[in-house]
């Protein structure tokens, strides 16, 4: 099992398909913030409820990738790409206690080219 941390400071890098992204490692997701770059008063979309069937995001795990599909999304890169949005990610390594601050992260998706996103290990993700 591949550890997010690792992966993301040794430059790792997904693929986007549509409303699809597949990360290159496995992770315990908490909340999903999804964020516009429309204004200062733009306040991002926040997801919770990460069960299976709520109509919003699903969940797959491969060996050693991650799959989340935003399924009332349409085409992420178009939506987000191009420095108009990102999507932020809370969440701890898989296995880890998620009741210890010091498991708990928060790792920036960015929307690199075609189908390549990249990912930062942010500390707030108020201030980006």
């Amino acid at each position: 099992m591949k550890g997010f941390v690792k992966a993301i400071q040794d430059g790792e890098t997904g693929m986007v398909f549509r409303n699809s992204l597949f990360l290159p490692f496995h992770l315990e997701v908490l909340t999903i913030w999804i964020g516009k770059e429309m204004s200062l008063l733009a306040a991002p979309d926040l997801i919770t409820d990460i069960s299976e069937g709520n109509g919003q995001v699903a969940t797959r795990e491969g060996a050693a990738y991650t799959n989340l599909v935003f399924r009332k999304s349409g085409d992420l890169r178009k939506e987000l790409g191009h420095e108009k949005g990102h999507i932020v990610l809370h969440a701890a390594e898989k296995g880890e206690d998620i009741f210890k601050e010091e498991n708990l992260h928060y790792i920036k998706v960015c929307f690199a080219n075609k189908h390549l996103i990249t990912f930062e290990l942010i500390e707030d993700p108020f201030y980006l």
